[in-house]
């Protein structure tokens, strides 16, 4: 009689539909409403007047990809109103609501991309339209999770961590032929993205992808957690890194005059780092003694490199050479990529806590 209950309580568990974290789905609401009806508007605006007057943007803006606003007008109004979809989508939490969303930011995501590289340059529009976009993909993933809750979804979703590395590995190779005489021997990685740059367009959207892959490994880790108490906050904390990496002042290329983004550019990267040193080091318990001891080897490495390239900080900031600052520099970060790889690959082969959506 006893086991008959149990098995009808657990029942009953089963048929109580899994939801989406409240704060989780009110910023991916907000998002959605947000990038819908400004797509709405502006498509309606530039239908109206394609050659741009109603917006103050005028037609040579688009260097030749487009006679005039008429098509980017209807693409923009079609995207307004798949928004809206999704938001309903989503408020009614249907089947499709993770699709619906996917379809709608992804979009958005393509949208600013391909506006980006057809202008030519990064305006504070695209931080006042493009960062909830981001930011819309990091509370959309675990809705994707929440459909789809199996061990395959845990394994891509962990298998990112090691792809996430791997794509910063590559575009660090890639990006600096995009930019002449650029060193990666004595010029730092912050430099590709440095206002006046030939390579700052191309590295911050490339960046973008690291981001999203990032948050998507931070996920994994935080719901494949368990009672691993260490684990799970080195998924918030990869979480939290990825939302303040969403934007970063950038510096000036040297021999231009300084301005406040270099110094919040300072600011930006100490933070950066410390949540690197947090992550390894909480890290470091999340698994058994060869983990630990592989974690505070990487600590090691992490604080001789950064203390290397932070002797030449001065030079950089008077615009003097600084050579090997790029080497101490990609050896830190390469540090702080393999650990998250083989973070990954450790969680993937530890089979010891189950997949768990975390909910209200």
């Amino acid at each position: 009689m006893e086991a008959t209950n149990t098995i009808q309580r657990l029942d009953y568990i089963r048929e109580i539909p899994v939801q989406q974290a409240l704060w989780q789905r009110i910023i991916l609401l907000t998002v959605l409403a947000y990038e819908g009806l400004g797509g709405l508007v502006g498509g309606v605006l530039l239908i109206v007047a394609p050659d741009g007057h109603l917006m103050k943007l005028p037609v040579s803006m688009m260097r030749g990809a487009f006679q005039d606003f008429l098509i980017p007008g209807i693409i923009l109004f079609g995207l307004g109103i798949l928004g809206i979809i999704a938001f309903f989508s989503v408020l009614r939490r249907r089947n499709t609501d993770w699709l619906m969303a996917g379809l709608s930011i992804g979009g958005y995501y393509i949208w600013f991309i391909v506006e980006i590289i057809i202008l030519d340059e990064l305006h504070w529009l695209h931080l006042m339209w493009g960062i909830p976009v981001l930011l819309g993909w990091m509370v959309m993933i675990p809705l994707i999770a929440l459909r789809h809750e199996t061990k395959a979804m845990q394994r891509i979703l962990l298998t990112c961590g090691m792809l996430s590395s791997i794509w910063y590995i590559l575009i660090n190779i890639y990006v600096p032929f995009f930019y002449p005489g650029y060193s990666p021997a004595d010029l730092t990685v912050s430099e590709l993205s440095a206002i006046g740059a030939p390579s700052r367009i191309l590295w911050v959207l490339s960046c973008t992808l690291y981001l999203l892959l990032f948050t998507a490994f931070g996920w994994g880790v935080l719901k494949s957690g368990g009672n691993n108490r260490a684990l799970k906050w080195v998924g918030i904390l990869i979480i939290i890194y990825c939302f303040f990496n969403l934007y970063w002042p950038p510096m000036h290329i040297r021999g231009l005059e300084k301005t406040w983004t270099d110094t919040m550019h300072i600011i930006w990267a100490v933070i950066t780092i410390g949540l690197m040193f947090l992550l390894i080091s909480i890290g470091s318990k999340a698994f058994g003694r060869n983990f630990k001891i592989y974690s505070w080897i990487s600590i090691l490495c992490f604080l001789i490199f950064g203390a290397l390239t932070g002797m030449l900080s001065d030079e950089l900031a008077t615009g003097e050479p600084t050579p090997m600052i790029g080497v101490w520099e990609r050896i830190n970060i390469g540090v702080f990529m393999l650990w998250v790889a083989v973070l990954s690959f450790e969680i993937k082969m530890t089979d010891k806590a189950p997949f768990k959506i975390f909910t209200n």
